[in-house]
C-alpha cells in the first residue's frame, strides 16, 4: 500500500507539471497573437516555476535506491581534540536539525551523550519523511571544521573533526531479521536527565549484537521497553548499513577503485576563519556563504554530491 501511495503521488506530480505546461503555452501564444507585453512578467514568472520544478523532479529520479525512500537515522561522533570536537558535533547537529524544519520534516534525537564542557560526544537523531536517506546519505563521513576558538583565551586558530553516520529507517521483521539468540541484553540506570524514576529503575537498555559486536543503548526513554524498542530499531539500521557498505565495497572492488576509511580523509571542509568558505572535496562544489550552510541551507551541497554521484 506505501507504495502503490508512492507511485500515485508521482504520477500526480507529473500530471501538475504537465498542466502548468500547457497553461504556460497557452499564456505564450495569447501574448504572441495579442502582442501584449504586460504579459511578459507572469510569463517569466511562470517559466521559472516551471524549471524549478523540472530541477526538483531530475534531482527525485537520481534518488533510485532501494532505500532511499526511507527516513534517515544519523549519528554524529565529535573527532579527537576534546570541547573543540564535541561542540563542532553539536553544531552538525544544529545544521541537519534546521535542514529538517526547513522541509517541514520532523525530527527527534534519540541519544545524546553530552560534551564535559559543551557540545556533544555523540548524538543519534531521526529524520522522517520521504526521501530524507535519500538525500542525506551523501553526508556520511568526515566533517572538518577551521575557526578561531570560542574556548581558547588566547583566540588561535582550531581545527577540528567530526564522524557523521547515515542509515535508513529499517522497517521490522522485513528488511533484517535478528536471532534472539543473537542478541545480549543488559539493563542499567539511566545517568541522563529525565527525573528520579528514570535514575532509580533499571531502565536504560543496551544491545550487543554478538555475531557483529554492534553495540547500541538508549536511555532517554521512561520505560525500560520503550527503550529497547529504540534500540532494537537503531540496531536494525546499524546492521542494514553493515550490509550495504559490504556490497558497496565488493562493487568496488570489481570496478577496481580505490577504497579507504580513514578517519583523516573528509569528506567536507568548513572554514570560518581566515576565510568563509565550505567546500565538499568529493564533487568540489564550494561556497562562500558558510553561515547559511550551518543554519541548514543543504540542499545545494546535497544536490551536487548526487549529480556527481550518478555520473559516476
Amino acid at each position: 500500500m506505501r507504495q502503490i501511495s508512492y507511485l500515485k503521488e508521482i504520477v500526480t506530480t507529473w500530471r501538475d507539471l504537465e498542466k502548468k505546461v500547457s497553461d504556460l503555452t497557452i499564456l505564450i501564444d495569447v501574448s504572441l497573437a495579442e502582442e501584449d507585453s504586460s504579459l511578459e512578467d507572469e510569463i517569466s514568472h511562470e517559466i521559472d516555476c516551471v524549471e524549478r520544478s523540472l530541477e526538483d523532479l531530475e534531482f527525485q529520479l537520481q534518488l533510485s535506491g532501494r532505500y532511499d525512500q526511507r527516513g534517515a537515522i544519523l549519528a554524529i561522533h565529535a573527532g579527537a581534540g576534546g570541547t573543540e570536537s564535541q561542540d563542532w558535533a553539536q553544531m552538525l547537529l544544529r545544521m541537519y536539525l534546521r535542514w529538517a524544519e526547513q522541509h517541514g520534516r520532523q525530527s527527534k534525537v534519540i541519544e545524546v551523550s553530552p560534551g564535559e564542557e559543551a557540545g556533544v560526544k555523540s548524538v543519534l537523531t531521526e529524520i522522517g519523511g520521504d526521501y530524507a536517506y535519500g538525500y542525506l546519505k551523501g553526508e556520511r563521513g568526515v566533517h572538518r571544521l577551521v575557526r578561531i576558538s570560542p574556548f581558547d583565551a588566547s583566540h588561535s586558530r582550531h581545527t577540528s573533526f567530526a564522524l557523521v553516520e547515515v542509515m535508513p529507517v529499517v522497517e521490522s521483521g522485513v528488511d533484517v531479521i535478528i536471532n534472539a539468540d543473537d542478541l545480549k541484553v543488559d539493563t542499567f540506570r539511566s545517568s541522563g536527565p529525565g527525573g528520579q524514576h528514570m535514575q532509580k529503575t533499571s531502565s536504560a537498555v543496551r544491545l550487543t549484537h554478538l555475531p557483529t559486536g554492534i553495540a547500541v543503548a538508549c536511555q532517554n526513554e521512561r520505560s525500560q521497553f520503550r527503550n529497547k524498542e529504540v534500540a532494537m530499531k537503531i540496531l536494525r539500521s546499524r546492521l542494514l548499513e553493515l550490509e550495504l557498505e559490504k556490497k558497496a565495497e565488493e562493487h568496488a572492488k570489481l570496478k577496481g577503485e580505490h577504497i579507504t576509511a580513514e578517519w583523516g580523509n573528509q569528506i567536507r571542509s568548513y572554514v570560518l576563519h581566515p576565510y568563509k568558505l565550505v567546500k565538499d572535496h568529493r564533487t568540489g562544489y564550494e561556497t562562500s556563504d558558510s553561515s547559511a550552510v550551518l543554519d541548514g541551507e543543504l540542499d545545494e551541497l546535497l544536490k551536487a554530491y548526487m549529480r556527481a554521484n550518478v555520473q559516476g
